[in-house]
């Protein structure tokens, strides 16, 4: 894991002044308690990670994760991927379609045909337009890649239940949020809304998310 967003204390500050329930979250999990985004810097680790997790519990995407990390001999790679049967793949516990996914990105990295060094270059939506063209990534996906790979500063994943409940719960809102108050968030929050984000998670899970 890398260092700590060179954004994140600056972030602090600006949202615990524009927002008294954010200012309240943050100063819950200052010190100690404070686990804060980090990056592995590896996005063939963590799209893999996407894949696998996707549609179902965050244990059982865990228990799978493990399978397919010790079928690759603990060394996720596409190179690894690419040599493993689709058979030793599925019986990780994978779906034919998140094996599809995962054999095509890994051929994809290796190719040369999707360039993970290209999204460095690339604004926020640009960069979600290239990475959904993958098979198996969409939006969500995508912007999981941008927060957790990247550490990009603005992102605001309004499709991830996780947030809407956060949202839900600290601003006293019906579930589903209504979508005119959530564009209200992103206004309040930018330019630093992974970081809400972050502290909203947090407010519902005290076990911190990671990819």
């Amino acid at each position: 894991m890398t260092k700590v967003p060179k954004y994140w204390n600056t972030a602090k500050i600006y949202l615990s002044k524009k927002d008294k329930i954010m200012s309240k979250l943050i100063k819950n999990y200052q010190g100690p308690s404070e686990t804060i985004l980090t990056s592995r810097r590896d996005i063939f680790f963590s799209l893999c990670k996407s894949i696998i997790g996707q549609q179902i519990s965050v244990a059982a995407a865990n228990s799978v994760f493990l399978r397919f990390k010790k079928k690759c001999n603990n060394k996720i790679s596409a190179k690894m991927v690419s040599k493993l049967t689709f058979s030793q793949i599925k019986s990780c516990g994978l779906s034919r379609q998140k094996v599809f996914g995962l054999k095509s990105l890994a051929k994809q990295i290796l190719d040369k045909t999707f360039n993970p060094r290209l999204i460095g270059k690339m604004s926020d939506e640009e960069a979600i337009t290239y990475l959904s063209k993958l098979r198996q990534i969409g939006k969500w996906s995508a912007e999981m890649i941008l927060l957790f790979t990247y550490n990009r500063p603005n992102i605001w994943p309004v499709q991830d239940i996780g947030l809407l409940r956060a949202i839900s719960k600290n601003y006293k809102k019906r579930y589903l949020p209504p979508t005119t108050f959530i564009n209200l968030l992103y206004k309040r929050f930018s330019p630093y809304c992974s970081v809400a984000t972050w502290y909203l998670w947090r407010s519902i899970d005290p076990k911190p998310i990671k990819y």
